[in-house]
């Protein structure tokens, strides 16, 4: 079994120190993960031996593109046990995957007076397109509550279901608290309403397992960067049934069958949603990321990420002064922290003098910093290359921190 100390050596970042000398401590994983020097290498070597377009040429080099990035379709489908390469749509990320749903699922079939329903956890980027779909068709977003723990409220949500309900949108993780969601549960029981459900799966894929067909979800979105791949990539997975009879998303090349200047016809799935010149190289990068992944095996990253996630919490549960903000009973490896009399950017800054990175602010969660009250939180995440004696590290710089703001 490889080390983590092997581990850490595959990503050069991690070799670095700061302007101040200081071993750099990357603990916002939950932002982006580092890469590994496979993912690197993969995007050096697409562009010093594959650079061509794909889908259109007939040379060796254009033909060598297309089946390595269809080779990632397949991949990808295989990683998330979707049942057909068809259902893997590129994008560039969770927040264009959210936004093609919005556009070319539920826009043309929400009326005024239609509900959407989201958690009260949500990340913007599944919060505001449809909070501004239901703007624009004078429709209506429901809110699915949290408790105090940072729970859903799944109990409440057969109340908010009904025939006017269009869509369920729920993040699987969330990225402000690390409350892993009951996603199975929400899908049984929209599906018995007969109501669709899109998961954000972000802080999900890379980390956990994630099997689509066992989820049943209808739609499930997700950033190759936030799973050791490059930035710029990403995955809409969508049923068959549905991605069919949507329209494209945007109009160009490539997903194009035939144009005349009356009309024009589209390509069958899944091209019809991939107009223009695709990420390739992050393509090629994602490939590797994947590959890496499931080298290292998805259960050895989730039994690392808990193992950290236990550590952590009962070491910041014995600083006085600190507050854990989301002590849900099922967490990934995200902990959101307040400190009494420090702002979270503080304690961000203070900690960076001592190499350690981490998130403050309200993380794109802004409803969920309302819910409780606060200005925002310094988040601590962790990605497999993440050490418990790094962890004690930041328990002791916390607690410089605390002293010296006192």
């Amino acid at each position: 079994m490889i080390t983590i100390e092997e581990i850490r050596k595959e990503f050069p970042l991690l070799e670095g120190l700061n302007q101040d000398g200081c071993k750099l401590v990357y603990l916002d994983s939950a932002a982006t993960t580092q890469k590994p020097r496979q993912v690197i290498e993969q995007l050096t070597n697409y562009y010093t031996t594959t650079n061509a377009n794909i889908h259109r040429g007939t040379y060796d080099l254009a033909e060598k593109a297309t089946r390595d990035f269809e080779k990632t379709r397949t991949q990808i489908q295989q990683f998330i046990h979707a049942e057909k390469p068809e259902e893997i749509i590129f994008v560039s990320g969770t927040t264009e995957a959210v936004n093609l749903v919005a556009d070319s699922y539920v826009e043309p079939i929400l009326n005024a007076g239609n509900e959407i329903v989201v958690s009260a956890m949500e990340h913007h980027s599944n919060l505001v397109p449809w909070q501004q779909l239901c703007l624009r068709k004078n429709a209506k977003m429901q809110v699915l509550p949290m408790n105090e723990q940072g729970e859903i409220r799944l109990e409440k949500l057969a109340d908010l279901l009904s025939g006017k309900t269009k869509l369920v949108a729920v993040s699987h993780i969330s990225n402000a608290l690390g409350t892993i969601n009951p996603v199975k549960e929400i899908v049984s029981i929209a599906h018995e309403y007969g109501v669709p459900v899109l998961v954000d799966g972000a802080q999900n894929a890379g980390h956990h397992r994630t099997d689509v067909v066992d989820l049943d979800c209808d739609f499930y979105a997700f950033s190759g960067h936030k799973m050791y791949g490059p930035t710029g990539t990403g995955i809409l997975y969508g049923k068959e049934k549905w991605l069919e009879q949507m329209r494209p998303y945007r109009y160009g090349g490539e997903m194009v069958k035939a144009v005349r200047f009356e009309k024009s016809s589209f390509k069958e799935l899944p091209h019809k949603f991939e107009a223009g010149t695709p990420n390739i190289a992050g393509v090629a990068g994602l490939q590797a990321a994947v590959a890496y992944i499931e080298n290292l095996g998805i259960e050895y990253i989730s039994e690392h990420s808990y193992a950290l996630l236990n550590y952590a919490t009962e070491k910041f549960l014995q600083i006085r002064g600190i507050t854990i903000i989301g002590q849900a009973a099922s967490k990934s490896g995200i902990i959101s922290l307040t400190a009494k009399d420090i702002h979270p950017h503080d304690m961000s800054t203070f900690l960076n003098e001592y190499g350690i990175a981490v998130r403050a602010g309200h993380h794109c969660s802004l409803p969920v910093m309302e819910f409780f009250k606060i200005p925002g939180t310094t988040r601590i995440s962790f990605g497999i290359y993440n050490t418990t004696k790094e962890i004690d590290y930041l328990v002791q710089c916390i607690e410089k921190a605390i002293k010296y703001f006192a």
